[in-house]
Parts: structure tokens; C-alpha cells; sequence
């Protein structure tokens, strides 16, 4: 089963409109998704606007494959449960988001290798029919590592970032 969660904050037509023409054209039934406030009905996947968390949970777990906003929740969920993820930022120059931190997102952990990004509608359609190549990947643990909770307590009480200079950052600021 493909789960397709958009989170609960702002409603995200794109790519919902994406998928649903998607499981039109390709005829796929095992799509179930968390829609939110989007306006687009979807005619050819299972949905609900809302998923209380037992029902997220299940059809989280219960999914195959996972294709989403670049919301960091979702994305370090597929990493904990070995999920195949695909995600498309939300884009605040749409409307869809108060500003572009999920194209920050999903850019650097693309550069990492951890996460399949769609930019687009043209880019979403072309990962979707190659879904079946994505594979999981490397799982992380349900705990931030020692270096990175040391590294955000350094910061809080020093304000400085403890790297080395020309280090960069594990996310953009």
C-alpha cells in the first residue's frame, strides 16, 4: 500500500491532485491518504481528511511505500520504520507554507542521500512511476546520538555553533 499523508497545518492540492490523477491513470488501487484541509476531492484513491494517530500509525506501518509533504515528522517516521519515502515540498511562494524551510529540508537530506524528492508536479509524476525502484533508507534510531544533543546543548547556553569553522551544518538554518 502507498501511504500519502500531507500533514494537518495547510492544505496541499498539488499533491494530492498529482496522485490522484496518477491512481487514475495507473489504474492503482492501493493508495490511501490523509488529505487535510485540501480542496481537490480526490475520484480514484481512499482517503480521509484526517487520521486519528492509532489510524495513522496503522497505515503507516502498514504501507509499502510512503510519499508525503518534506514535513520532518513523516520523514524521520519512514527513517525509523525502513519506509521508502517520496516527498514534495510544500512551496510558501505557492501559498502552501509560511516559508521555504521544506525545500531547505528536503534539499539537504536529498544531498544525503536519506530521502527521494519531487520539486515539482512534472518531477512528482516521473517518481511515481518509477515507486517501485525506491528503496528504504538507513534506519535511525528513535533517539537523537549523544554528539547531537551535546552539539544543541553546547548552543543553547553558548549561542555559538560548535562545529569547526567550514563545517557545515547538518540542516540549513
Amino acid at each position: 500500500m502507498i501511504f500519502v499523508t500531507v500533514g494537518t497545518d495547510l492544505p496541499f492540492d498539488r499533491l494530492v491532485k498529482v496522485i490522484d490523477e496518477w491512481a487514475g491513470e495507473t489504474g492503482r488501487k492501493d493508495i490511501f491518504a490523509q488529505i487535510g484541509e485540501t480542496e481537490w476531492r480526490p475520484r480514484h484513491l481512499a482517503y480521509s481528511k484526517f487520521l486519528e494517530p492509532p489510524e495513522f500509525v496503522r497505515n503507516f506501518s502498514q504501507a509499502t511505500t510512503i510519499v508525503a509533504h518534506a514535513g520532518m515528522g513523516t520523514i524521520l517516521s519512514a527513517l525509523r520504520y525502513e519506509k521508502p519515502i517520496l516527498v514534495m515540498p510544500r512551496r510558501a511562494s505557492l501559498g502552501e507554507q509560511r516559508n521555504e524551510h521544506q525545500l531547505a529540508t528536503a534539499k539537504r537530506l536529498s544531498d544525503m542521500g536519506k530521502i527521494t524528492v519531487a520539486f515539482d508536479e512534472a518531477e512528482l509524476r516521473r517518481c511515481l512511476d518509477d515507486l517501485g525502484r525506491l528503496q528504504p533508507r538507513e534506519k535511525i534510531g528513535p533517539h537523537a546520538s549523544s554528539s547531537l544533543v551535546k552539539g544543541l546543548k553546547d548552543f543553547i547556553h553558548t549561542g555559538r555553533h560548535p562545529a569547526k569553522p567550514g563545517d557545515q551544518p547538518p540542516f540549513p538554518a
